[in-house]
């Protein structure tokens, strides 16, 4: 499916919502179904007043990384700087979480509710290098979207 298509599917999910926490994981299992080389797709949220992420909703395997400190990892870092992260190849960083041997790349990108960085959408990928400036453009996309519903 196209992201064309994948936008118009991630609209109607968001326009029809009951449940915020079900349209969430709607959404991630969409992505992960959808786009071959989103290997895990998932939310991290900001925990209240700490300096830290929590897991919100997400598709792909389990993950131990439930909460992530601000400044850490890639999603840390995304928390401390409000910008897009694209990591073509995870072995090149030296500030990475490993979530699973077979990730090779992750894309990150801040979801803002009024302005503030409230959380944040986060794919790895098993594949070496596979996003692209439509793949930015299209998180950003979800990221405006679900903003609507927080």
């Amino acid at each position: 499916m196209s992201f064309r298509g994948l936008k118009s599917k991630v609209k109607s999910l968001v326009d029809n919502a009951q449940n915020v926490e079900q349209t969430l994981l709607l959404i991630c299992e969409l992505l992960k179904s959808e786009i071959p080389y989103y290997d895990w797709v998932g939310f991290y949220f900001k925990n209240g007043d700490k300096k830290e992420l929590k897991l919100g909703p997400y598709a792909g395997s389990a993950t131990d990384h439930t909460i992530i400190p601000f400044g850490k990892g890639i999603c840390g870092q995304v928390a401390v700087s409000n910008k897009n992260y694209v990591v073509p190849d995870v072995k090149a960083q030296d500030n990475y979480i490993a979530c699973s041997l077979t990730v090779k790349s992750e894309i990150v990108i801040p979801l803002f509710v009024n302005g503030e960085n409230i959380g944040q959408i986060d794919i790895d990928s098993n594949t070496l290098n596979p996003f692209t400036k439509e793949d930015e453009e299209f998180l950003e996309f979800v990221c405006a979207k679900v903003a609507v519903l927080l």
